[in-house]
């Protein structure tokens, strides 16, 4: 259960503020939403308190694993190796980034980085880069109490040799 003014992350959109919890009706039954606000965009997601776990509304991860999320990142091959197709690998880095799991968008943005390596990246692998990238900045620098651009730094370095 969140309480207002919590920070909460949210699948695919990022870290947002719990700004408040609402009671609707729909087809004559109550329901409690939470209403949050996503930091980066202002775009504003009303969740079903009931179904929050299901959607994969979670808690910012903690300061303790943070360093954690960079060893990860530090790693130079993750997974079990690169799907030759784009539009698989495409479909494979939406589930990852869907499920919420920092770490999963962790393995995503590494992965890229390294493709990055070997070739240039198509528009929508510069797309799913920047989000990933974007998402877990933004997380980190919040869990840490870090600077965004010190975090961002920090993250290019480690793929910058």
């Amino acid at each position: 259960m969140f309480k207002i003014g919590e920070m909460a992350v949210y699948p695919a959109q990022g870290v947002g503020k719990i700004e408040a919890i609402e009671t609707r009706e729909f087809s004559g039954e109550r329901h409690d939403f939470y209403v949050l606000r996503i930091v980066d965009s202002d775009m504003t997601i009303m969740v079903p308190v009931g179904n929050a776990s299901h959607v994969g509304l979670r808690n910012l991860i903690h300061k303790d694993r943070v360093a954690s999320v960079y060893d990860l990142l530090e790693e130079k091959h993750g997974g079990c190796g690169l799907i030759a197709s784009w539009s698989r690998r495409q479909r494979e880095y939406n589930e990852k980034i869907r499920s919420g799991d920092l770490f999963e968008v962790a393995s995503v943005l590494r992965e890229l980085y390294q493709l990055k390596e070997s070739k240039e990246l198509s528009y929508g692998e510069k797309k799913v880069l920047d989000l990933t990238r974007k998402l877990l900045v933004k997380e980190l620098a919040l869990a840490d109490g870090s600077d965004e651009t010190q975090v961002f730094e920090r993250v290019e370095k480690i793929f910058l040799h």
